[in-house]
């Protein structure tokens, strides 16, 4: 069964079909950025992180060693019957997801992000701000090929941005 709904951005949504989540902290990208007219939503979503991987200001709450866990163990927490988790990474200011749903995606990232930003904001001491940003971006994978060129995008994110030498040496 397949969905879709917009907000800014187009959202589709298949259950038991693979698909890539990137959410970001709220205010973590800057208000100026400017991408060229010509962009592919694909070429977007790089720009955007790397923008987002080589960020040294703005909220990286998620560098916070009492909040990572958080997020990570919900990640994990989730029941087995709403989604296969196939692969992640928690960055300083963004979360990296390929999973399997096998539920409503936009209620099962809903409640995932509305539970971590509560937690979060209770360790730090913000309660009733916004935590993450409201939208994410998905992409639905369309074959085996883009389903390890995705696990490997995630697997080496952190070394890309600087955080490690090799996937192994990331919490």
């Amino acid at each position: 069964m397949a969905s879709y709904h917009a907000r800014r951005l187009p959202h589709h949504y298949s259950i038991g079909q693979p698909i890539f989540l990137t959410w970001r902290l709220h205010g973590s990208l800057p208000a100026n950025r400017s991408f060229p007219a010509a962009t592919t939503s694909g070429e977007a979503f790089v720009a955007m992180d790397r923008l987002l991987d080589g960020a040294t200001t703005g909220p990286l709450s998620l560098r916070n060693p009492e909040i990572a866990p958080v997020v990570e163990e919900a990640i994990h927490y989730r029941n087995p019957q709403e989604y296969r988790l196939h692969s992640y990474v928690v960055m300083p200011n963004h979360v990296h997801l390929l999973i399997t749903p096998l539920t409503e995606i936009s209620k099962l990232v809903q409640s995932l992000k509305r539970f971590t930003a509560r937690e979060a904001n209770r360790i730090l001491h913000s309660t009733g701000q916004p935590f993450w940003q409201q939208e994410s971006y998905d992409r639905l994978v369309r074959n085996e090929t883009e389903f390890q060129r995705i696990t490997r995008y995630i697997e080496m994110n952190p070394v890309h941005a600087g955080l490690a030498a090799t996937p192994e040496e990331f919490p």
